[in-house]
């Protein structure tokens, strides 16, 4: 079987990460590679790809006759360009969170890539491929731990000393700041591994310095009325995160990247774990038929939606509704 002929399009931090995958996978290979940084799309070529092109422009790349899928890479704001651009030559497509950066931007992505009749398209959430959050959720929603009571999420990271810059603290290209950027993978997990969506959130942000918003602490209910609360600390010192699901008759637990559970006041690890993977990976195995789109466009909605009513109370002081 002939190899999935892969373009990358942003070849920075994560643009690297998903290449190395592609890189190592058998089934897949980069025929072409682009970056408004022509120096970042020749190191890449050069580290990851030797035989694929460096296409200098958009043009150059969109003319390509020899790609079968997309690997998308760019900062937040130039998503839905390209996403348009890639189905309308009927490409599959790998993109890195969040999908778009408006509701109406992401609303219309989500419409076209659910009914283009187009390859697949995955959002490159690591979380759903982690063996420990897969873990999380097949106990989570397994039923027999009783239904969910509270949920709590812890997430830190070294975020803060690394933006200036760079895009991430452009507020007119990441809005949101650490909670729309990383952030926005734990709020995937917790609505992957819990199975329940947000019906109304209290925030409140800080920015210490920066340009976009660094520390965000939450409340919220979901849909079900259950409480959830998370705090998003972009300058700590370490990375870190927590995901504390307590159900009727255990928690269910992700702390030190391991899941556990506890039970009568006796805490123990969960076991066996789900299998381990990546967004590559995931996304080669749907290429190939072999498993669910676990990533499909429209988990991009309740990320969105939580991100924006985060972000409007944080700035009005005012509890937010979510939209059903």
């Amino acid at each position: 079987m002939m190899p999935i002929r892969f373009a990358v399009l942003g070849c920075g931090r994560m643009g690297r990460v998903h290449a190395t995958r592609l890189g190592a996978d058998a089934r897949a290979t980069i025929v072409a590679v682009s970056d408004v940084d022509r120096l970042a799309a020749e190191r890449l070529r050069n580290e990851l790809a030797p035989e694929a092109a460096v296409c200098e422009s958009l043009a150059a790349l969109w003319s390509r006759d020899d790609v079968d899928a997309l690997l998308l890479a760019t900062p937040t704001s130039l998503h839905f360009e390209h996403v348009v651009e890639a189905r309308q030559r009927g490409w599959g497509l790998l993109c890195e969170k969040p999908l778009a950066d408006t509701r109406k931007r992401t609303a219309e992505l989500i419409r076209l890539l659910e009914n283009d009749g187009g390859p697949p398209c995955s959002i490159a959430y690591q979380r759903r491929s982690w063996a420990i959050y897969r873990t999380l959720r097949r106990e989570v929603l397994s039923g027999r731990w009783g239904t969910v009571r509270a949920i709590a999420s812890h997430s830190s990271e070294r975020w803060q000393q690394t933006i200036g810059g760079t895009w991430r603290d452009d507020p007119a290209v990441n809005p949101g700041g650490f909670v729309g950027d990383a952030g926005s993978h734990k709020l995937d997990a917790l609505f992957y591994a819990s199975g329940l969506e947000l019906a109304e959130v209290f925030a409140r942000s800080w920015k210490y310095g920066s340009r976009v918003e660094v520390m965000t602490n939450v409340s919220a209910v979901t849909t079900n009325d259950v409480p959830v609360t998370m705090d998003f600390v972009g300058n700590a010192q370490h990375l870190g995160e927590d995901l504390h699901i307590h159900c009727e008759h255990a928690d269910l637990m992700i702390r030190d990247m391991r899941v556990w559970i506890a039970r009568d006041n006796q805490v123990e690890p969960v076991s066996p774990l789900e299998p381990e993977s990546n967004p590559v990976e995931a996304f080669l195995d749907l290429l190939e038929e072999r498993c669910e789109n676990q990533a499909p466009a429209s988990c991009a909605w309740p990320v969105f939606q939580a991100t924006e009513a985060i972000l409007e109370s944080a700035a009005t002081g005012k509890p937010v509704k979510l939209d059903r």
